[in-house]
């Protein structure tokens, strides 16, 4: 994984073609890169993002930002009921239990 101004780009090589491919993952929109070393890949991550912030910023749009922290979850009634009561028990909210259980399984 590659970090560049609070964006993520994940990495892989394709053997095939001897080149290191990307994607930028925390955007709807579609940035890719590549190149055939690690400082390749790492300087083809940061350009394309540069390369997006500035085509944004031209067209007067937002860049899409990484995510919110708003989640919305969707269960069955009864797993629901439970987790609630697990939180309870705990003396937290269910926002706070369930945010710290994803944080250990991390």
């Amino acid at each position: 994984m590659l970090t560049y101004k609070g964006y993520t780009g994940h990495v892989e090589y394709d053997d095939e073609a001897g080149i290191f491919h990307g994607e930028v993952l925390d955007l709807k929109d579609v940035i890719t890169f590549q190149g055939k070393s690690v400082e390749e890949i790492e300087q083809a991550f940061r350009e394309s993002l540069d390369d997006y912030l500035e085509f944004c910023e031209q067209r007067g749009e937002e860049p899409d930002k990484s995510f919110s922290g708003r989640l919305m979850l969707r269960l069955p009634p009864t797993l629901h009921r439970k987790v609630y009561v697990l939180a309870l028990r705990e003396g937290k909210s269910l926002n706070q239990w369930i945010a710290e259980r994803l944080e250990n399984a991390c």
